[in-house]
């Protein structure tokens, strides 16, 4: 497949792009610092954008493609608003181009509570939620605006995001919750979201994955 990957230096990106050409696909990470991505093949694409208000490059950088993977979201716990303010011209240039399939991380507090959940993510999830509430509302908003595009979309939501290698083995849910999920490694985010690509059941749908 032919992919585009935002946020592609990121920890998820850099996986997703990594694991894309392990694959056997054509990928295109976009960047805004070519020096941070650390993977080079012969079927890698940099594309170099300056900013998301230059809809042209966005549009040149979805166009023809079979999927968008975003890792797009904040760097830091002072970056605020990050993950809507770039998913939204990503969004419009997907709609421009025709391009449909759209996977973007979002995060495990936004979906509901599984009723058989242990005692202790029932208590520890409300306390997250409040600390890192800011960032949660960041994320609603830009699954908002998923839903109201065109697009073929699915919201990644994982929980806390652990630095190892890919297993290949977790758990997914559709529209609802994991019990017991509370971690999982960037590495396998990116495996399950290459895996969903042509998964037609999680269309316009969120997807809780953890271990």
């Amino acid at each position: 497949m032919k992919l585009t990957v935002f946020g592609a230096t990121g920890g998820i990106g850099q996986e997703l792009v990594r694991q894309g050409l392990a694959a056997g696909h054509h990928v295109t990470a976009v960047v805004r610092d070519p020096a941070r991505l650390t993977v080079a093949d012969e079927r890698l694409e940099v594309a170099e954008v300056a900013g998301f208000d230059d809809a042209a490059s966005l549009r040149a950088a979805v166009a023809g493609r079979h999927a968008v993977l975003s890792g797009l979201g904040p760097r830091t716990r002072k970056q605020v608003g990050v993950a809507s303010a770039l998913t939204r011209p990503v969004l419009r240039a997907l709609e421009a181009e025709g391009t449909r399939r759209f996977l973007a991380v979002s995060a495990a507090p936004l979906g509901p509570v599984p009723a058989d959940e242990t005692l202790f993510l029932r208590l520890l999830t409300p306390v997250v939620s409040r600390v890192l509430s800011a960032h949660y509302d960041d994320l609603r908003l830009m699954e908002d605006e998923m839903r109201r595009s065109a697009t073929d979309w699915t919201a990644v939501r994982p929980p806390q995001l652990l630095d190892r290698p890919v297993t290949g083995r977790y758990r997914t849910a559709v529209g609802t919750g994991l019990r017991g999920g509370a971690r999982i490694a960037r590495a396998d985010v990116a495996h399950a979201m290459l895996a969903m690509i042509d998964d037609t059941a999680t269309v316009k749908q969120p997807v809780a994955v953890a271990y």
